[in-house]
């Protein structure tokens, strides 16, 4: 792993846009190539908040702070910038695109993060999805599909991770993948995962959830607690497991630590 952060947040403060509503309350975090992150909190703590300030969301504005990914202003992007970059949100409530197939919906995608000017090979196009769904253990029907209209939360969020595997980005962020799923879903979609960080080492994750049962099967490096708006308190997996034990009211009145985060390994 390299010592130099794949992601830095320092001092992050965020708002609901044209609002006072502030969320992001001086937000440190640093996140190292091929690091696994978790982030646990209560509800309104400002977890899903944060993925969506990553990812470029219109309805939040960044008010204090900086963000810095693989060397470069984040800030400074515009959403679509981002994903080119390397970026990946995983959506928490993934949208239903009527009338748009998934195999037509990811071929768009893969087509505009080539570089200008390449044309995407529609053969090349459709073997390497086949091979992706292949990996993930996915019936190839499954592409004809209509973007998430009509799926179960799993098949959701099974299409989330397959967006994933077509895209290889460099920092995942998954918001609450483990919401609404079942515990068989949950293994699937965790198995998916699991399959894609093995076959790149390299690939950042920040896991965003409430339990520690997504990180059963999706093992973090790090562990931070998010209470207001901050995070107060990172360590190892143990941390998930006492909160799992004890709840967050023990975290609820720790100042945050001097850099808000684990030591990058």
């Amino acid at each position: 792993m390299s010592d130099v952060p794949v992601l830095r947040i320092e001092g992050l403060e965020a708002k609901v846009a044209e609002s006072e509503l502030g969320i992001l309350n001086g937000l440190d975090l640093q996140i190292g190539k091929g690091e696994i992150h978790a982030i646990m909190g209560p509800n309104g703590s400002g977890k899903s908040t944060l993925a969506k300030v990553l990812a470029g969301h219109p309805g939040y504005e960044v008010t204090s702070g900086t963000v810095t990914f693989r060397g470069e202003d984040l800030l400074t992007l515009e959403a679509d910038e981002r994903s080119l970059a390397g970026v990946f949100l995983a959506f928490q409530y993934p949208v239903e695109i009527a009338g748009v197939s998934i195999a037509n919906f990811l071929r768009t995608a893969v087509q505009a993060h080539l570089p200008e000017g390449e044309e995407l090979d529609i053969f090349d196009f459709s073997d390497i999805l086949t091979e992706r769904m292949a990996m993930l253990d996915m019936d190839v029907t499954f592409a004809e599909r209509h973007v998430n209209d009509g799926f179960s939360g799993g098949e959701k969020k099974r299409n989330e991770i397959l967006q994933m595997a077509m895209l290889k980005p460099k920092l995942a962020v998954m918001d609450e993948t483990d919401s609404g799923l079942d515990i068989d879903a949950l293994k699937i979609v965790a198995d998916g995962v699991n399959k894609l960080l093995a076959e790149d080492p390299d690939m950042s994750v920040l896991l965003i959830t409430h339990y520690q049962r997504l990180l059963d099967y999706i093992k973090p490096h790090h562990v931070h607690v998010m209470v207001d708006g901050r995070i107060v308190e990172s360590g190892g997996p143990e941390v998930a497991l006492e909160l799992e034990a004890n709840g967050y009211r023990t975290y609820e009145t720790i100042e945050p630590s001097a850099n808000g985060s684990a030591p990058v390994a």
